[in-house]
């Protein structure tokens, strides 16, 4: 696989995973087919890792809480941030881990139900982690735009009609 077609690949499914092989094939020049192997092999490659859904769930009904949370630690002997990294992303609630550079070490991204049950998780849960220092909690209030896609586009279509 050329890695300028696997670019290509990779940001066309990045962009819409459910786009059908039958329309990526002749945008890369490919059959239906390659198509078909490559993502496998990117798959297997651990490349592909899943397939996500971008769902706007304030208009399903869910009024979940998302926060993002800063956090300082004092790394461990010989695994540094790793292993306290892992202990954090192991848990339902917790959708992201970055290790930052910065003022801060982890940025953790979680969904709670409500506020009190976010407080009590970074209480009770990852500010008595061995390691960790400091936290400071950041609520999220209303997306605008979220891995590029704009989620609630009130952009009207200025084209003009055209009629024959």
């Amino acid at each position: 696989m050329a890695e300028s077609s696997t670019r290509d690949l990779l940001e066309l499914l990045e962009h819409d995973a459910r786009r059908p092989v039958g329309e990526i094939a002749p945008i890369l020049k490919k059959s239906e087919y390659e198509v078909e192997q490559d993502i496998k092999q990117l798959e297997k490659d651990k490349v592909i890792l899943s397939y996500n859904t971008l769902i706007d769930w304030e208009k399903f009904g869910d009024d979940m809480v998302t926060a993002m949370i800063e956090i300082n630690l004092t790394p461990q002997r010989e695994v540094g941030f790793d292993a306290i990294a892992e202990r954090i992303y192991r848990y339902d609630e917790v959708r992201t881990v970055y290790l930052m550079s910065g003022s801060f070490d982890l940025m953790v991204i979680l969904e709670g139900q409500s506020l009190k049950d976010v407080a009590n998780f970074v209480a009770k849960r990852l500010s008595t982690i061995e390691g960790v220092t400091a936290t400071r909690t950041h609520f999220m209030l209303k997306p605008y735009k979220k891995d590029g896609t704009i989620i609630d586009d009130k952009e009207k279509d200025r084209r003009l009609v055209v009629s024959p």
